[in-house]
C-alpha cells in the first residue's frame, strides 16, 4: 500500500515535473521569438530608412537631370524658332518682290489687252470693209466676165483652155529653144578640153580591152543591106536600138556593123538577132521586135546551160535551178576585165585544192568558191552590194554555212568564221592576182555606164533607159500615159542635172527623152 502511494507519488511528481519543464520550454520559446522579431523589426527599420535616403538622392539626381534636360531642349526650341522666323521672313521678302512683279504684269497686261482689243476693233472694221469691197470687186468682175464672153463669143472654160493651150505652146518652143542653146555653149565649152583629156588618155592608156569587150561585128552580104537594116526615116535602127539597148554604127567599114554596148546580154541578143534579120531579108519593126524577143529567149536558155556545165566542171552536187540560172548570167559579167564565171570557176577550183593539202572537206569549198561573187550576177539590179546580195541569195536557197560565211568574208568585211572561208579569200586573191586576169579601165567604164542608167530609171515616168555611143549618150523611154511632150523637156533636164551632180565623165553626155504612143488592135 505505501510502495502503491510512494509509486503514485513519483508518477505525479514526474508528470508534475514534466508539465512544468513543458511551460518553461513554451515561455523560453516565446521569449526567443520576440526577440527574433525585435531583431528584424529593428533591421527593416534600418532598410527603410537607408531606401529613403537612397530615394531622395536619386529624387535629387533626376530633378538635376531633368531641368538640364529641359534648358537643353529649351535652347535648342529656341533656336529652331529663331531659324524659322528667319525663313518666314525671307519667304516674306521675296513673296513681296514677287507681289510687286506680278502687280507691274498685270499692269502691263492691262495695258497690252486694252491695245489689242483697240487693233481688233480696228481690224474688225477693216474686215467689214475689205468684205464689202470684195462684194463690189466680184459684182464687177462678174460684170466685166459677162461683157468680155459676150465680146469674145467664148464661154470661160473654153477662154481658159485656149490659154493654157497657148501658154503651153509658148512654153514647150522656150524650152526646146533653151535646151538647145545650152547644149551648143557646152559643146563649144568643152571641145577643147575634151580633145586635151582623150589624148592624154589615150598616151598613157593603149589597151584594146574595151573596144574588144564592149563591141561585135555582124558580117552583111553586101552595102546594099546598110540601107534596110537603117530602114524609111531610120525607123528599123531605131526599133533595134530600143528594143535591144545597144548601140549600132554603120560607118564606112565595107560589109560590116558594128554593135556597141556595155552590158553583154544586151550585147548578144543584138548580134545574134541582127544575123537572123540579115539572113532572112525581111527587117521591119514588127519583124524585128518577134526576132529580138526570140533570141532574148535562146539567150536566156544559154545562160542556163551555161550555169549547169559551170555547175558540173566544179563537181559540187546538187544546186537550186534558180542558182544554177544566176551562176550561168555570171558569164556576161565583167570584174576589172575578167570574166566574172571563169574567175569563179578558177576560185573553185584552186579553193578545192587547198581544202584537199589541208584535209578540209574539198566539195563544199568548191562550191564556195564558185558561190562567193553570186551577188554580181544581179547586183545592177538590186540594191546592195554585192556581198549583201550574195549573203541574202546564199541563204534563200539554203546554202550552208561554210558557204554562206565565204560569201560575207572573201573581202574581209567581217572576219572569217571557217577555215573554208579563208582559203575562199586566198583562192579569190591568186585568181584575180594573176598576170593579164584584170584591167582596171574596163570596171570603171562598165560602172559609169550603170550609174548612167541608174540615174535615169530612178526618174518617175522612165519605163527603160539605154546607155550607147560609149557612154556620151543616153536614150530614155518614158511611159506616154504619166508623160507628156511638155514634161519630157523636164525629164530630160532633171536627168541632165543628176548626171552632172553625180557623175564624173570626159566630154558631154547627150539625154534624149522618147515618147512613143502605139495603138494596135486585132482583126478577127
Amino acid at each position: 500500500m505505501v510502495l502503491e502511494i510512494g509509486v503514485s507519488i513519483l508518477i505525479v511528481s514526474i508528470l508534475v515535473a514534466l508539465l512544468v519543464g513543458l511551460f518553461i520550454g513554451y515561455i523560453l520559446k516565446q521569449v526567443l521569438r520576440d526577440k527574433k522579431f525585435d531583431d528584424r523589426q529593428e533591421e527593416a527599420s534600418k532598410l527603410i530608412a537607408e531606401a529613403k535616403l537612397e530615394a531622395e538622392r536619386l529624387k535629387k539626381e533626376s530633378i538635376q537631370e531633368a531641368k538640364g534636360t529641359v534648358n537643353d531642349l529649351k535652347r535648342e526650341a529656341e533656336q529652331d524658332i529663331k531659324e524659322r522666323k528667319e525663313v518666314v521672313v525671307e519667304l516674306e521678302n521675296k513673296l513681296n518682290v514677287r507681289e510687286d512683279t506680278l502687280d507691274r504684269r498685270s499692269a502691263n497686261l492691262d495695258r497690252r489687252e486694252e491695245i489689242l482689243n483697240d487693233k481688233e476693233t480696228r481690224l474688225d472694221n477693216k474686215k467689214t470693209e475689205l468684205e464689202q469691197l470684195n462684194i463690189k470687186v466680184e459684182e464687177v468682175l462678174k460684170q466685166q466676165e459677162a461683157r468680155l464672153e459676150e465680146i469674145s463669143g467664148l464661154t470661160r472654160d473654153a477662154a481658159k483652155t485656149l490659154i493654157m493651150e497657148k501658154v503651153r505652146e509658148d512654153l514647150s518652143v522656150e524650152i526646146a529653144s533653151y535646151i538647145k542653146e545650152e547644149e551648143e555653149k557646152a559643146k563649144l565649152e568643152v571641145k577643147n578640153k575634151a580633145k586635151d583629156v582623150l589624148s592624154l588618155a589615150i598616151q598613157k592608156y593603149a589597151s584594146e580591152t574595151v573596144s574588144e569587150t564592149t563591141v561585135a561585128t555582124v558580117s552583111l552580104p553586101s552595102d546594099e543591106m546598110k540601107g534596110r537594116i537603117i530602114g524609111r526615116e531610120g525607123r528599123n535602127i531605131r526599133t533595134i536600138e530600143t528594143m535591144t539597148g545597144v548601140d549600132l554604127i554603120i560607118d564606112d567599114t565595107p560589109d560590116a556593123v558594128v554593135i556597141s554596148s556595155f552590158d553583154p546580154i544586151r550585147r548578144e541578143i543584138a548580134r545574134k538577132s541582127l544575123e537572123i534579120l540579115v539572113s532572112d531579108g525581111r527587117i521591119h519593126p514588127g519583124r524585128i521586135e518577134e526576132v529580138v524577143e526570140r533570141c532574148r529567149s535562146e539567150v536566156e536558155m544559154d545562160i542556163r546551160e551555161k550555169g549547169e556545165d559551170a555547175v558540173f566542171k566544179a563537181g559540187i552536187g546538187k544546186v537550186h535551178p534558180d542558182l544554177v540560172k544566176l551562176i550561168g548570167r555570171l558569164y556576161y559579167r565583167t570584174s576589172y576585165g575578167q570574166n566574172v564565171l571563169q574567175h569563179s570557176l578558177e576560185t573553185s577550183f584552186i579553193c578545192g585544192k587547198l581544202a584537199a593539202e589541208l584535209g578540209e572537206n574539198e566539195v563544199i569549198a568548191r562550191r564556195a568558191g564558185l558561190l562567193h561573187d553570186i551577188g554580181k550576177a544581179v547586183d545592177h539590179e538590186v540594191e546592195g552590194s554585192h556581198v549583201e546580195i550574195g549573203i541574202e541569195l546564199a541563204n534563200k536557197y539554203h546554202e550552208c554555212a561554210e558557204v554562206v560565211d565565204s560569201i560575207a568574208s572573201h573581202h574581209e568585211d567581217v572576219a572569217p568564221k571557217s577555215v573554208i572561208a579563208v582559203l575562199v579569200a586566198a583562192a579569190d586573191a591568186l585568181s584575180s592576182a594573176r598576170p593579164g586576169a584584170r584591167s582596171d579601165s574596163l570596171e570603171n567604164y562598165t560602172k559609169r555606164l550603170e550609174d548612167l542608167e541608174a540615174i535615169s530609171n530612178s526618174i518617175k515616168g522612165v519605163q527603160s533607159s539605154y546607155a550607147i555611143q560609149a557612154g556620151r549618150e543616153i536614150r530614155v523611154i518614158v511611159n506616154p500615159e504619166m508623160i507628156d511632150d511638155l514634161q519630157s523637156f523636164k525629164v530630160a533636164r532633171e536627168i541632165k542635172e543628176q548626171i552632172e551632180a553625180k557623175l564624173q565623165y570626159p566630154g558631154t553626155i547627150k539625154v534624149t527623152v522618147i515618147r512613143e504612143t502605139r495603138a494596135t488592135d486585132v482583126a478577127k
